[in-house]
């Protein structure tokens, strides 16, 4: 696959985003409203290693 249309293909994220603190915050009603909110899932690997 040409390297240019991969990357195109790819998702991309704004400069400057905290993760945690951007894609953690709640869509407001207007937003729900317009349609204008991404649902976001989060997965964390919650394994203690010790065991």
């Amino acid at each position: 696959m040409d390297r240019k249309k991969r990357n195109e293909e790819e998702p991309t994220m704004a400069t400057g985003i905290d993760d945690d603190e951007e894609l953690s915050e709640r869509a407001s009603e207007e937003e729900v409203k317009k349609g204008e909110y991404t649902k976001v899932v989060s997965l964390r690997y919650d394994e203690d290693p010790r065991v």
